[in-house]
């Protein structure tokens, strides 16, 4: 195992203890990593030893994050706009995973627990709001009844000073433009 080091959507992330981390969302046709087929896939994905970990990075500094927060208040129609932005992050979200577990059900790399991280620009509330909404939904931690495993292990929703506190070995920076 060596540091792999994926640069994607504005993120440089740094995986020390990798067997393999790549953009698993590859827009290049040239590339291994390129898929071809018409699903979402999340942006990461990096190999460890005991597990894959999928990575959605999603920046929304340079927006209003009031579209999406669930304690700003305003007019009904305002508050009615807020919810669908809500709902459709939730479900965006919850695609990207699911195509990408098809993807690699597809390749035969569903064969260790499957951790979800998503990045979000988002502060501590928000992001945990996300979180509570997106789990169960996927699900996480358990498999239905007749499942021999869950689809994901557990699920994420964590910003860049979240992340780096969380997980030190996987440091993520954010690329400054220019």
């Amino acid at each position: 195992m060596s540091q792999q080091e994926v640069e994607c959507d504005g993120f440089l992330f740094r995986f020390t203890d990798a067997i393999h981390a790549f953009k698993f969302d590859e827009t290049d046709r040239s590339k291994p990593e390129f898929h071809g087929a018409p699903m979402k896939a999340v942006d990461v994905v990096a190999e460890l030893e005991t597990a894959y970990i999928f990575v959605e990075v999603k920046d929304y500094s340079d927006q209003d994050p009031d579209l999406y927060d669930y304690r700003a208040q305003g007019s009904d129609e305002q508050n009615e706009e807020r919810k669908k932005a809500r709902k459709w992050l939730k479900n965006y979200l919850k695609y990207k995973f699911r195509d990408s577990f098809l993807y690699r059900h597809a390749e035969g790399k569903v064969d260790k627990p499957i951790h979800y991280i998503c990045l979000l620009t988002f502060d501590n509330p928000m992001n945990n709001y996300f979180a509570k909404m997106l789990r169960p939904e996927l699900p996480t931690g358990k498999a239905a009844r007749r499942w021999s495993s869950p689809l994901a292990q557990s699920c994420h929703v964590l910003n860049v000073d979240r992340w780096n506190s969380n997980y030190p070995k996987w440091p993520v920076t954010k690329i400054e433009a220019g």
